[in-house]
């Protein structure tokens, strides 16, 4: 059931991403429709659901979540850059700037950006539902968010000692954590519901998504993950892996697990899909 839920999930928000881009044209227009093909559509299957618990209309719902894939999409393509990850492949394919140019890559995340807050600022929805999904998504991505984190990330690559437990924590909680967690409670944002249940979930689920991307980049296999894997550990940083052992970073995910599904409680089997995502994000091989 989850997994039909998800790929109902991935061709929805591609229909929806092809509608919001489809009046533009030019190189950047492709580099965009190039950089949101494919993917996991994790966040997006989130924004979903959570719609769906609170009776949210599939369509408007579908705007947010191709709102969330795209602000996803424009961290990729920045965090590839020669002067951030240095990547060259994603999802397996070459990445924005290797398939154009710095310039291109650099352009295309900006337009992905601002063309979130266009999508979100037209939602058929309350100006205040409007006004509280722009800005908390403008927090999540900002530099008390996903941009923070990244700075950190960078940083670390250069300090004289590894970064702390905590420390890890916090960057993640930027980096990765921040659009999951907004992902996870716009659904009852859209219905003016509360949203604390859905974001102490996704809070869960989104540190557990990092340490499971810190044992991917060492069990995993390059060929199906679709990127270079180790680099973390080639470059000497800190990991949850590095720092817990194996052992104790798969352990943590489990307990992560279990309590974004206490978290979902107040729904009851109505959540199930939701409890099935938590474990897909630890049980993935990508």
């Amino acid at each position: 059931m989850f997994q039909d839920a998800l790929i109902d999930a991935q061709t929805r928000v591609q229909v929806a991403l092809d509608q919001v881009m489809r009046p533009h044209e030019g190189v950047i227009a492709d580099a965009m429709r190039y950089t949101c093909t494919g993917g996991k559509r994790l966040r997006a299957f989130l924004v979903m659901e959570g719609a769906h618990l609170h009776g949210v209309s599939p369509q408007v719902a579908d705007q947010a979540a191709a709102a969330i894939e795209m602000i996803h999409a424009n961290s990729l393509v920045h965090d590839d850059l020669p002067c951030m990850d240095d990547d060259d492949l994603r999802r397996g394919m070459p990445t924005v700037h290797v398939q154009w140019d710095e310039a291109t890559a650099v352009l295309t995340g900006d337009a992905l950006q601002t063309l979130t807050f266009e999508v979100l600022s037209e939602l058929e929805a309350p100006a205040q539902v409007r006004v509280a999904l722009i800005s908390s998504m403008a927090k999540a991505a900002g530099a008390a968010g996903m941009v923070l984190g990244q700075a950190m990330d960078i940083a670390a690559e250069t300090a004289e000692t590894p970064l702390t437990l905590d420390e890890i924590t916090r960057m993640q909680a930027g980096k990765t954590g921040a659009l999951i967690e907004w992902s996870g409670q716009a659904g009852a944002i859209l219905a003016e519901a509360d949203p604390t249940p859905l974001r102490h979930y996704a809070q869960a689920i989104g540190l557990a998504f990092q340490i499971a991307d810190d044992i991917l980049d060492i069990e995993g296999d390059a060929a199906k993950a679709g990127k270079r894997l180790q680099k973390d550990a080639d470059a000497g940083k800190a990991t949850f892996v590095s720092l817990l052992g194996m052992v104790g970073a798969k352990a943590r995910a489990g307990e992560l697990i279990v309590q974004a599904c206490d978290a979902l409680s107040p729904y009851g089997d109505s959540a199930n899909n939701l409890k099935a995502a938590a474990r897909f994000v630890i049980d993935r091989d990508t």
